[in-house]
């Protein structure tokens, strides 16, 4: 599977996904639930690299103990909002607004998506931000005619 980042806001992120062949009802739902699931992780702030004190610990983690007050000023890392997926041929999309989680969301996703891939779904790309010239974003279109109008007026 080919990662491919292109403009990134966070606030304002479309992810698409290009399946090998057009997916079947099944392998939707497959993606939804990889989707869904990371995102419900982001709304509960899992994806918050200020806290990460198993992962700085190391490998031995017995008897580790947790710093309630490392846990407790860290600051939230929120995802807001998700989009519906959408499918279109070969290719699905999705919206999100990460809100304040960390970059660690991104490569977590990556990395299940590989996974997934490997193991489920073959997929050919991950797009991550920009935009697909085959498929345009809803507004996009409306936003650019209101820039032409009033550069014009």
């Amino acid at each position: 599977m080919q990662v491919e980042f292109r403009e990134f806001d966070p606030f304002n992120l479309w992810i698409w996904i290009e399946f090998s062949v057009i997916p079947s009802e099944m392998e939707k739902q497959y993606l939804e639930e990889v989707f869904n699931s990371w995102f419900f992780l982001g709304k509960l702030g899992g994806f918050n690299a200020e806290n990460l004190q198993v992962q700085d610990t190391g490998i031995d983690i017995s008897y580790m103990e947790y710093d309630e007050s490392t846990a407790d000023n860290s600051l939230a890392a929120l995802m807001h909002n998700m989009g519906e997926l959408e499918y279109d041929g070969t290719w699905a999309r999705c919206w999100f607004d990460l809100g304040t989680s960390d970059g660690i969301a991104i490569d977590i996703l990556i990395n299940a998506l590989r996974q997934f891939s490997q193991d489920y779904v073959a997929l050919e790309r991950l797009m991550i931000g920009g935009e697909n010239e085959d498929w345009p974003v809803p507004g996009r279109d409306r936003l650019s005619s209101f820039v032409l109008e009033n550069e014009y007026n």
